[in-house]
Parts: C-alpha cells; structure tokens; sequence
C-alpha cells in the first residue's frame, strides 16, 4: 500500500493494526476487540481526509501509482476487446491505446491514455504523453467507427501532449486541432471520461464528446499546477497555490459547465477498489450511451457543436464614445479666455 504525504495519520493507524494483527496470529492475547477499534478509526480518518480533499490533493489522487489505467478499465468492463495499431502515416504510439470492445452488449470504439504500471512500463508507454501519430491513430479509429456506425468511448489520462522536438516536427499541434475538428462533427456518439489527468491538448486531443464526465479525483485544466507554478512564480514551489487558482477539479469543472457529470469514486480514491471503480464506469457507459444511441446522427453533431459554443463566459463593457480632437481643441481654447 502506499500512502501520499497527506495520508500519513492513515499509514499510522495501518502500521497499528498489522501489528496488532501479528499479535493476534500467535493466539497468546485476543485482540478482536482493539482491531473493530482500529478500523473503526481508520473508515472515520479516511471520511475525514476524503471528504475534504483541495485541488492539489486531488492532483496528488489522480497521480497515484496504483490508481487503475485505460487498459484496466477495458480488460474490467469489455467482454472482448481487440486492439488495433498504428496511424497508417508514421507509426504506432504507446502512449494511447484503441480498439474494438463489446461492453454490455454493445461493440464500441475505445480510445484511451495509457501511462504504464512500471518504470519499464511508463518509458515503454511515454507516460501517457502522446506523439502526433497517436492523435492521429485515434482519428483513424474514431473515423473507423463512423464508417461502421459504432458509439466512441475516450478515458482521457494524460499529463499531456509529449512537447518534445520530434513531436513538433511532425505536426503535434495540427494533429490535436484535426481531431477537435473532426471529433465536433463525427456523427456516432462521443462518450469522454477523464479518469485521472487531464491537462492541456493532450486531453482534448480525444476529448470533444456528446457527454464528457470526470471522476471525483481526477482534475482537468490547460496546464499543470507546476508548470504553472514554473510561468507565474518561477519556481515549483506554489504549485498548491496554482492548483486552488487554477480551479482544476471536477465540481470545478461542473459548476463552470465544461462536463456533464462526476462519477463518485470509492473512498480513498479509484485504486483502494479497482474493481468496484470499473464496475461504476460500466453501469454509468450503459446509462448514459442509450439516449444518444436514439438521437439522429445529424441532431446529436448540431447538439454537440452548440454544447461547445455555450462554453466560456464573457462580459460586455461599454465605454463612452470619445469627443472629436477638434472638439476637444476648441474647449481648450474656451477656457484659456
């Protein structure tokens, strides 16, 4: 198990409990009762310390290293999966995944970040910073879907688009606008769920959708509380500040109306119950694909595109038209007589 730097009350009352437990094996003491009295407490910390996470905390969440990754999810909720590769331009990305899945009876096109759940793991995968080629892999299996008349389903995790050189040599930046292009008029349904980070373009790259949902810890912004931190202050060190200023988090980003929904995670976050977080993305992908299933394919494109054009908001001041100079001149020359 490991523990985050505000989780130490909790790794405490953890340390406690095994050992009252290794206590309990020998059989000389029983201890039934100090271990009801231990997790007791620990259920009480955990609602005291979930329930009350800030936006950095929240960033600390969707980071864990045991939190569930895009090919969890799809090896938890599909029946059959089949993974395609490849842009057909350049080369196949690691860092983003895509294929064909049958989830609740449904064939689906899934497209998701995959980070890596080792060192070996995250080199192999970029960690979840996608090259151009990825974005256009997508595209490639989102303009598949249409063909075949199959719903989209996007699980955004990504700290964002990989900003290396060999990246903006191959059009990193034209390759995320084509999708947002592309994915605003495709005419199959879009479900976009952001199950962890959601930085930048390198979110939105796979996530313009019909419906677009966060999970309670995961957060979704233009930039990182460090490297915004980095810009503002020139240091690392406010990235707590950045990350409350930024208003990154998903009730942030409900109350702003840039997603539809929050799917609650278990407490203590999605990897203290893999297991039970897939089986909630599953049920919530049956409720929320029916509807858009029954919608005409050309309504749903003008429905999406005007969810996007509400966004943002904005306010108009007025200023009063200024005098004319020879106006201006001649009250001059007024008040000197």
């Amino acid at each position: 198990m490991i523990f985050l730097e505000f989780e130490k009350e909790l790794e405490t009352l953890y340390e406690q409990l095994e050992k009252i437990k290794e206590v309990g094996e020998g059989g000389i003491i029983d201890v039934t009762d100090k271990i009801k009295e231990l997790e007791k407490r620990i259920a009480n910390t955990k609602r005291d310390i979930y329930n009350n996470l800030n936006g950095w905390q929240k960033v600390q969440l969707s980071r864990h290293p045991e939190r569930p990754y895009t090919l969890f999810y799809i090896e938890q909720i599909c029946t059959k999966f089949i993974e395609l590769h490849g842009d057909r331009y350049f080369g196949d990305d690691k860092a983003i995944v895509g294929g064909l899945g049958r989830i609740n009876g449904q064939t689906m096109v899934i497209i998701g970040h995959q980070k890596g759940v080792n060192t070996k793991m995250r080199q192999y995968r970029n960690f979840g910073m996608a090259n151009p080629e990825g974005y256009r892999k997508a595209l490639r299996l989102m303009k598949t879907a249409e063909r075949f008349n199959l719903p989209v389903l996007c699980l955004i995790d990504t700290p964002g688009a990989f900003p290396g050189l060999e990246a903006e040599e191959r059009g990193q930046a034209e390759a995320i606008a084509r999708n947002i292009f592309e994915m605003a008029q495709l005419k199959v349904p879009i479900l976009c769920y952001i199950i962890g980070e959601g930085a930048s373009g390198g979110a939105l790259g796979i996530g313009v959708g019909d419906r677009v949902f966060m999970f309670e810890n995961s957060w979704y912004t233009v930039i990182s509380p460090e490297n915004c931190s980095t810009i503002l202050w020139r240091s690392w060190d406010y990235k707590e500040v950045a990350a409350e200023s930024l208003k990154l988090t998903a009730d942030h980003m409900l109350e702003f109306g840039l997603i539809d929904d929050i799917l609650k995670e278990p407490l203590g976050g999605a990897h203290s119950d893999p297991e039970k977080m897939a089986r909630i993305l599953k049920s919530h992908i049956k409720k929320e694909l029916q509807p858009l299933l029954e919608m005409d394919p050309e309504q749903r494109v003008i429905q999406r595109v005007e969810k996007y054009s509400k966004m943002g908001r904005f306010e108009e001041v007025f200023f009063e038209e200024p005098e004319p100079i020879e106006e201006k001149e001649a009250k001059k020359k007024d008040r000197k007589k």
